[in-house]
């Protein structure tokens, strides 16, 4: 670790009971924050969309005037798969866009004096070293089919930034993997790749169907993580990180998507054939995250990938009776 890495960790910066406002709370991330920060004792503030449209600059302000939390977690987000982004480029740039403008600005102008933003592994370029490292950010060109999602997070990151540098503000970023778990989104129109095989596999096994088509190749890579261990990971940055780079969050190994299917198939329970439709997108070849800065801090994933999936699995059927 370097001089000034060690100068980024501090002692305890948000202890309990302090007050938590975490934005998006009823999605896949935000959900696992209140989860694990009401267990660690903190006070948790939240709205839904119908109480707060974060799009809104003078409500997003007034709320946060109002409430003066001790620190936001920023996990909400208009996210999606390579077919939503593909799709609503516009709505993917604009939404992200006017959410982190708001809530970090409103932020700042109401005192809060920790904030922890969530930007996405997909704001790295689509062709770099891996495992990808921090500084590897905007350093060549990104991926096309999630280009203007990228882009509106990699503004949150500089915002974030010049608060820290004009101001500074202790606001800082985390950079997650692919995240998965109790929660996701399992629409086959916007939903991510693991949710979506989870859904059609299911759907498959009960029409008895045997095979099930798939986009791409099947041949690019990606790790995948469990939100309850990103949760786990923004508490210990949220109390003891408080550096201007932003920090990598993955469980440090990849595999091959059509490896992916086959975990996915074994936890549903589907044994028919899988079939990859080439003529669809493969989006990035591979990401992989480098995270030996977030090692660093103490933080190892717990959550393995079977064990995950088999998991999310089951909540999903809950939801389904």
């Amino acid at each position: 670790m370097s001089n000034q890495e060690r100068a980024d960790l501090h002692e305890d910066l948000l202890p309990p009971p302090a007050r938590i406002f975490v934005a998006g709370h009823r999605g896949l991330v935000g959900s696992a924050l209140v989860r694990r920060l009401t267990a660690a004792g903190y006070e948790i503030i939240v709205r839904t969309r119908a109480e707060l449209d974060l799009r809104d600059e003078a409500a997003t302000a007034a709320f946060l005037r109002q409430e003066r939390p001790d620190a936001v977690v920023l996990a909400a987000a208009k996210v999606g798969g390579i077919m939503a982004n593909s799709t609503y480029p516009v709505q993917f740039i604009e939404d992200n866009l006017r959410i982190q403008l708001n809530v970090i600005a409103g932020s700042y102008a109401a005192g809060v004096r920790r904030l922890l933003f969530l930007g996405s592994s997909c704001i790295y370029p689509r062709v770099t070293a891996q495992p990808i490292t921090e500084d590897a950010l905007m350093t060549g060109p990104l991926e096309p089919t999630n280009e203007a999602y990228a882009i509106a997070k990699i503004a949150g990151i500089v915002q974030v930034q010049s608060y820290r540098k004009q101001y500074g503000a202790s606001y800082v970023v985390a950079m997650p993997g692919n995240l998965y778990g109790p929660g996701d989104n399992f629409d086959l129109e916007t939903s991510h790749v693991l949710p979506a095989m989870i859904r059609r596999f299911h759907e498959a096994k009960e029409a008895g169907r045997p095979e099930v088509a798939l986009w791409g190749t099947g041949t690019p890579r990606r790790e995948f993580l469990h939100s309850d261990d990103l949760a786990a990971a923004c508490e210990v940055l949220l109390r003891r990180y408080d550096g201007d780079a932003p920090v990598n969050v993955g469980c440090g190994y990849d595999l091959t998507i059509h490896e992916l299917a086959r975990t996915v198939a074994d936890a549903v329970g589907y044994t028919g054939e899988l079939v990859w439709d080439s003529s669809k997108p493969d989006g990035t070849p591979r990401k992989l995250l480098d995270t030996g800065r977030l090692a660093a801090l103490g933080w190892q994933p717990q959550i393995s990938l079977s064990e995950g999936i088999a998991a999310t699995y089951r909540a999903w059927r809950q939801t389904q009776a």
